[in-house]
């Protein structure tokens, strides 16, 4: 008797509904993500066991460098544009609608404002070679970066102020920046630091 012959069934699979699902998922985590802004100096951040989570809207974050050169950022362009008028208004600078605008979409600064208009007229890449060899001015002799906090505050106040120090800053540099802070009566700050596991405690 013959073997009965054992009819072959197809393998195809039919991965249209994967497909979607994979493209959804994609286009969710693209608009739902917020992506990390150039920094313009790399800081390797002291480590902790703090976890409280760093807000990601009306932050204005301090950058200081192991040279002790401060750099600051603010997460709303508008605001950017409307404390640039405010330093203008008091350094005798006055701004073009452009040159705003181009500061407003910036990352990171950190220009003395006297050298901000020939920052601004640079290519892209030849203001993130530059930039790290400035720092805002931070001393008692010309203290920019006080009246930058300061401007910022007046155009929001819902502003909350974060520093963000390498590891190997000297701390007088650091204090430096926290007593002109203090000057402002801006006393709550957060100071962002790198995760690290708690040491385990002996029963």
């Amino acid at each position: 008797m013959p073997a009965e012959k054992v009819k072959k069934k197809s393998t195809f699979i039919d991965m249209t509904a994967m497909s979607d699902v994979t493209v959804l998922l994609l286009t969710f985590f693209m608009l739902t993500s917020t992506f990390i802004q150039k920094e313009p100096v790399t800081v390797n951040t002291p480590g902790s066991v703090s976890e409280i989570k760093i807000p990601e809207k009306n932050l204005l974050q301090i950058l200081i460098d192991p040279n002790g050169k401060v750099f600051l950022n603010l997460d709303k362009p508008q605001d950017k544009v409307e404390v640039l008028k405010k330093m203008g208004e008091t350094y005798n600078i006055a701004f073009t609608d452009g040159e705003l605008k181009k500061f407003g979409l910036s990352n990171s600064f950190g220009v003395p404002v006297q050298g901000i208009k020939e920052f601004l007229s640079l290519p892209a890449e030849e203001q993130d070679k530059v930039i790290m060899n400035y720092g805002i001015p931070a001393d008692s002799t010309d203290n920019q970066f006080k009246a930058w906090v300061k401007f910022a505050r007046e155009v929001n106040k819902d502003l909350i102020i974060a520093i963000k120090a390498d590891q190997n800053t000297p701390y007088p540099m650091i204090k430096n920046v926290m007593n002109t802070l203090q000057e402002l009566r801006e006393n709550r700050y957060n100071l962002i630091t790198s995760l690290k596991n708690a040491p385990e405690t002996k029963p």
